[in-house]
């Protein structure tokens, strides 16, 4: 059984369920229904359980039940080794998100020191061949899963980017306003550089050191324009000479909001961005192993997982040999599929829920596994 899992989860009003109640007992958790049943929506649930705006990066007003729009809760009593702690997640009237743990109130980012949640959705799937951005999140989501404080270095870095931008926009040339926000991007854009760097070397170690079925993959940062400033006195130097460009494009030109995540596949020597779907995918479900074999070895125990309609463009072989891992390392994994036979080679391993869509009002049944 997983040292550290959701062993209950209570959902009311959240997205298309009026309520509903699961029963864990710490093994991986196989969902499934026909497409538009609300099994994603759970997933979504769990991934709340961690800082961040979730897997689907709704906003809280989002993510309430329609017609009703009364709001929405979410409790869950997690357990990490020998604590159990009852985690409360809420919004009232599209409003922010608010959190308790065991009663007391806690800002968002307390999540990150109760529970480590990694995620695989489809919307992924595309990640090498889309835009840089979704790549740092990716990046981002694996270093925030280490360094608890890299939410809140990145928070404060976009911060003080926004109020650099403004002044930028704003065509004010006097380098007193400037120098403040400079120092405050260059600290917070250090710390972040520096969480990304160990990240990659945390991630290469972990997929070196495992027998996977899965293709590793050689990962390393990419600058859109020269080299990366590294130190905070780099950062504060290159802000400081780009400003007049900065002012001409209207936004800041230079930082680790400029980096890229560049990916090879390891065995052929071929970007990950020109290999096939099929490739692509695997190559995703590698890195997310590695992440969590890396995490279990930092913290002693793996996340949670959450891998949403993991099957598509894995064949049957790898679809076992991702199960045997998931279950070798004992994580707790939340994973969705349009029907059981999906999950026949889990077999006993994995308690099942059937998700039925009856009438617009989504249903939880506890189930058998495939047979």
């Amino acid at each position: 059984m997983a040292d550290l899992a959701l062993r209950s989860l209570t959902l009311s009003h959240f997205r298309s369920h009026k309520r509903a109640e699961i029963t864990c007992d710490g093994r991986p958790v196989a969902i499934y229904g026909a497409n538009g049943s609300g099994k994603t929506n759970i997933l979504e649930a769990v991934s709340l359980f961690s800082p961040g705006r979730g897997l689907r990066r709704a906003s809280a007003e989002d993510m309430t039940r329609r017609p009703e729009a009364l709001g929405w809760k979410l409790t869950g009593l997690l357990q990490r080794g020998d604590q159990h702690s009852e985690i409360e997640i809420w919004s009232e009237g599209g409003a922010a998100r608010q959190l308790k743990i065991d009663g007391k109130s806690h800002p968002q980012l307390e999540l990150a020191k109760q529970a480590r949640i990694l995620w695989l959705i489809p919307s992924m799937d595309r990640l090498w061949i889309e835009g840089a951005e979704g790549r740092r999140r990716f990046l981002d989501r694996m270093a925030l899963s280490f360094f608890p404080s890299h939410g809140e270095a990145t928070l404060a870095y976009e911060k003080a980017m926004r109020e650099r931008n403004r002044l930028l926009k704003d065509q004010q040339r006097d380098a007193f306003w400037y120098k403040a926000l400079e120092a405050q991007m260059a600290e917070h854009g250090a710390a972040i550089h520096a969480n990304r760097l160990k990240t990659l070397s945390f991630i290469a170690d972990a997929q070196a050191q495992a027998e996977t079925a899965f293709p590793t993959a050689d990962l390393e940062l990419t600058q859109s324009e020269g080299e990366m400033p590294e130190t905070e006195a780099d950062l504060i130097a290159a802000f400081e000479e780009s400003r007049f460009r900065d002012i001409a494009a209207g936004r800041s030109l230079v930082g680790p909001h400029r980096t890229d995540l560049y990916g090879v596949f390891a065995a052929k020597g071929v970007p990950a961005r020109d290999c096939s779907t099929g490739e692509q995918k695997a190559l995703l479900v590698s890195l997310i192993l590695a992440n969590a074999r890396a995490l279990a070895a930092q913290i002693g125990m793996p996340p949670i997982l959450l891998l949403d309609e993991v099957a598509a463009h894995l064949d049957a072989t790898r679809m076992a040999a991702l199960y045997d891992e998931i279950c070798g390392f004992g994580a707790q994994a939340w994973m969705t599929g349009t029907g059981p036979e999906l999950f026949t080679s889990l077999g006993a391993r994995a308690q099942y829920l059937e998700v039925r869509d009856d009438a617009g009002l989504s249903e939880l049944m506890q189930a058998e596994g495939p047979k």
